[in-house]
C-alpha cells in the first residue's frame, strides 16, 4: 500500500547561487558528508546538489510533514547503489515519523527517482508499506 507520495521541482541556478553565496555553511546545514562527496566529484556539482535538495523536499512531503515538525535536512539522505539507483535513508525524526506511519506487520520501502534538465532538477518519492513475511506455519 502507498503511505505517501511527494515531488519537488528545484531550479539548479538558484542552488548554484546559494552555493556561491553561502558555500560550506549551506552544504553543511543541508547535505550529509556522503551527499557532499558525491556532488563534489560530479562535473555538474550544482545540479547534483539540486537533485538531492528536491529529493529531501519530496521525501518530507511524502512523510506528510513538509520541512517542519522537527525534521532536519540531514534526517533525509540520498545515496546511490552501485547500479546508480538513488536510495533515501532516514534518520532522526524523519525515521520516527516513517515508523509511526507504517502499519503493524509491514515494513516501509522508500522509492526515489531523480532527474534534471537544466535549469530544473526534479525528484519523486513514493513511500510504500510492504507486508512482512509471515513465519512458516508449524506442522
Amino acid at each position: 500500500m502507498i503511505l505517501g507520495i511527494g515531488t519537488d521541482l528545484c531550479n539548479i541556478d538558484r542552488i548554484h547561487g546559494t552555493l556561491d553565496r553561502f558555500g560550506d555553511r549551506f552544504r553543511n546545514r543541508v547535505f550529509t558528508d556522503t551527499e557532499q562527496r558525491k556532488a563534489e566529484r560530479r562535473a555538474d556539482t550544482p545540479g547534483t546538489y539540486a537533485k538531492r535538495w528536491a529529493a529531501k523536499e519530496a521525501c518530507s512531503k511524502a512523510l506528510g510533514t513538509g520541512l517542519r515538525m522537527g525534521i532536519s535536512w540531514k534526517d533525509m539522505a540520498v545515496s546511490n547503489l552501485r547500479s546508480g539507483q538513488p536510495v533515501m535513508e532516514l534518520t532522526g525524526w524523519a525515521a520516527e515519523r516513517l515508523a509511526d506511519m507504517t502499519p503493524k506487520g509491514h515494513r516501509a520501502v522508500i522509492h526515489v527517482t531523480l532527474t534534471d534538465d537544466h535549469p530544473w532538477a526534479q525528484a519523486f518519492v513514493v513511500i510504500e508499506a510492504v507486508p512482512e513475511k509471515a513465519p512458516p506455519a508449524s506442522a
